[in-house]
């Protein structure tokens, strides 16, 4: 094999480090502006690829509405880190069996922490205690109880169920997620203290901007 001359080994050795000294901090574990909280609809989890995952929460008689599907560090602006290398270790599969009956399944566990927990400089036991203070922290609106069959409905009235069941919560707080007509997630923006916090304009703009999606009933 023939060997690089060290003036070309130098010369590569300092690109590499100037392009690491002017890369964005982006996905640095514990750098990060605020939250996003998910929830998706079970149903239209589960019609997406729940049932290929064999979710028990998409089971016919388990009645599962809204969800946890995770919580993600974001940057202000709309961008959000992801995979970020960190100090803390890695989950074992134990503890991800743990947090299955919070996220589904424990490979959705493994999931959430590897894409998202990793970026919040958090332990994963300390990230998945997180989830669930802020999942305990939203009411979900009794009436979706009572979704037997497939409805049309306004993504704006899906939003002030929340703020009906959540005084405090404004429409700007909220955004919902409806690809291909379905809806399919709402999502809450959070302080890093787990606060109501209205969302910034690149995040609404992304979302669902249909006035009528599909709901798809309980199983």
């Amino acid at each position: 094999m023939r060997m690089r001359s060290p003036r070309l080994a130098a010369l590569a050795l300092f690109s590499a480090l100037t392009a690491a000294q002017t890369a964005p901090a982006q996905n640095v574990a514990g750098a990060f502006d605020h939250y996003l909280l998910s929830l998706s609809w079970i149903p239209a989890y589960c019609a997406e690829d729940g049932d290929e995952r064999r979710d028990p929460r998409c089971a016919e008689g388990r009645q599962t509405g809204w969800a946890v599907h995770g919580l993600w560090p974001q940057h202000d602006g709309g961008d959000w880190p992801e995979y970020c290398h960190t100090s803390q270790r890695d989950p074992s599969r134990r503890e991800t069996a743990e947090e299955a009956g919070l996220f589904g399944t424990s490979g959705s566990a493994w999931h959430q922490w590897n894409k998202h927990g990793r970026c919040t400089g958090l332990s994963a036991a300390d990230y998945y205690d997180l989830v669930q203070v802020a999942v305990d922290s939203v009411a979900l609106p009794e009436v979706f109880e009572g979704v037997t069959r497939e409805l049309r409905v306004d993504p704006d009235v899906v939003e002030a169920a929340f703020i009906e069941a959540n005084p405090g919560l404004t429409h700007d707080m909220l955004v919902t997620s409806c690809p291909g007509g379905e809806l399919v997630e709402i999502r809450l923006c959070l302080t890093r203290s787990l606060e109501p916090m209205t969302c910034d304009g690149e995040t609404l703009r992304r979302e669902c901007r249909l006035q009528a999606a599909t709901l798809l009933p309980l199983r």
